[in-house]
């Protein structure tokens, strides 16, 4: 822009513009909007210095348009009335929710909350088309990175610089054997889990990683029956089939253990909690309306501890 090019005109002096108009006095104008009679004032001015003309006639009965001042008053109310519009279509679009919204989970979460969630994200946004993606801890953390997902459901783990979370409940490990052991009691030393043969994850598994720190704590090592990539779900049926034992929070076995075909015993000596925290990750721009998502998805958490639902869930 060139040094004698009038500056661009603002849309609040233009608004301003208007309310005199309308009103026919500096006072009056002032007072609808709020300001100081000398705002209003210096607004008109700039106004019309921008425009290089007289917007009113100034007398004693009020200020009166001009013929400049008709013109723009045309072109003032189509610019206040589409930034109007402009504004209620934002405001629809946020109370809408995003297009959609992806959560995920590692697969004991999932399977306890993601019903719950659903029926919950649904309602709060009907127009949002929701989807559910399970994993793992580490590939869970990189889709968060990468921007892959929206929001995660996960077990806090010991680093979490990179994320923003919300812990929402903890929940205390257990040792799940097959029904066949009847010397396991309902509880069970942690520095005795090198005694059992266990199925885990892989090592680097955080569920892996956590049984070795228990062990080495008494400067033992892990006994493996094998070792087992797959869903919770073929991990317990292996223990139904006697290969061994495996450590799952209560919420993963409940129902197996009502029906009689496992048994669990709650790890103590330390007593081993682990806590469920909702996260998005800091590096990555977030969704549309993410706060009341997130209130949205942890009152269903909530809702879904206090019914019992989440057997041996403590909410935070």
């Amino acid at each position: 822009m060139s040094a004698n090019a009038p500056a661009p005109l603002n849309s609040e002096d233009l608004a301003c513009f208007v309310c005199v108009a309308g009103t026919g006095s500096i006072s009056r104008a002032a007072l609808e909007q709020g300001a100081d009679q000398s705002t209003v004032s210096r607004q008109i001015a700039r106004l019309e210095a921008n425009l290089d003309t007289r917007l009113f006639h100034r007398t004693g009965r009020g200020m009166i348009l001009t013929e400049s001042g008709q013109t723009l008053l045309g072109y003032a109310r189509q610019v206040s009335a589409t930034l109007a519009e402009a504004r209620e279509a934002i405001r629809a679009s946020t109370a809408q929710g995003p297009a959609q919204l992806i959560i995920a989970a590692q697969p004991t979460i999932a399977n306890t909350a993601f019903a719950s969630i659903g029926t919950a994200v649904k309602q709060r946004f009907p127009a949002t088309r929701v989807r559910f993606v399970e994993g793992l801890a580490s590939p869970l953390l990189g889709w968060l990175a990468a921007g892959e997902v929206d929001v995660a459901l996960i077990y806090l783990p010991d680093q979490h610089g990179a994320l923003k979370v919300d812990v929402l409940l903890e929940e205390d490990l257990t040792l799940v054997t097959p029904t066949s052991w009847g010397h396991i009691g309902p509880t069970f030393r942690c520095a005795s889990l090198d005694e059992v043969p266990l199925i885990l994850p892989s090592t680097g598994h955080g569920l892996r990683v956590l049984a070795e720190n228990l062990v080495a704590r008494a400067g033992k090592s892990l006994k493996m029956a094998m070792e087992c990539d797959a869903s919770n779900t073929v991990s317990m049926r292996l223990v139904e089939d006697g290969c061994g034992a495996t450590l799952l929070p209560f919420a993963a076995v409940a129902d197996r253990v009502a029906q009689g075909r496992l048994r669990c015993a709650r790890l103590v000596e330390p007593v081993v909690t682990r806590q469920v925290a909702l996260a998005t990750a800091r590096n990555r721009p977030p969704v549309p309306e993410l706060w009341d998502i997130m209130q949205t998805v942890r009152q269903s958490v909530r809702n879904t501890v206090m019914s019992g639902a989440w057997p041996g869930a403590r909410l935070v």
